[in-house]
């Protein structure tokens, strides 16, 4: 059996999708010009912080809140519309979430380079 390895599959996918920095992150939520995406597990969050005015939406449910024929649909969770900027603890579970969503036919993906690890030193209020 040829399997590939979870490094590759984040290799492939940083080759298909846009990744920002913290600051053009910053920039783009300050211009209420996307929505800001926190995929990480909420023991995550309970151990080390949120970011403020991030919306939490859980790797595991991504595809299903963000899908509007799923029971699951968050309807009003999110601007659809919006460019949709996902992060996690250090940016390779964002980075397939990213092609994920580029997959299901979101347009407007980027994922935050360094994920929550940047954010942390970064202009974002950690609370």
């Amino acid at each position: 059996m040829n399997i590939k390895s979870s490094q590759t599959l984040v290799t492939e996918a940083l080759n298909e999708i846009k990744t920002i920095s913290t600051d053009e992150a910053f920039n783009k939520l300050n211009k209420n010009e996307c929505n800001l995406i926190d995929i990480r597990d909420i023991r995550e969050l309970d151990k080390e912080g949120r970011v403020e005015n991030a919306s939490h939406i859980p790797r595991g449910m991504l595809e299903f809140w963000l899908d509007p024929e799923s029971v699951y649909f968050k309807d009003g969770k999110l601007d659809m519309n919006k460019e949709m900027v996902l992060f996690c603890a250090g940016g390779l579970r964002s980075a397939l979430a990213a092609k994920t969503l580029q997959e299901m036919g979101f347009e407007k993906v980027s994922h935050i380079d360094g994920g929550f690890a940047a954010l942390k030193s970064s202009k974002f209020n950690i609370v």
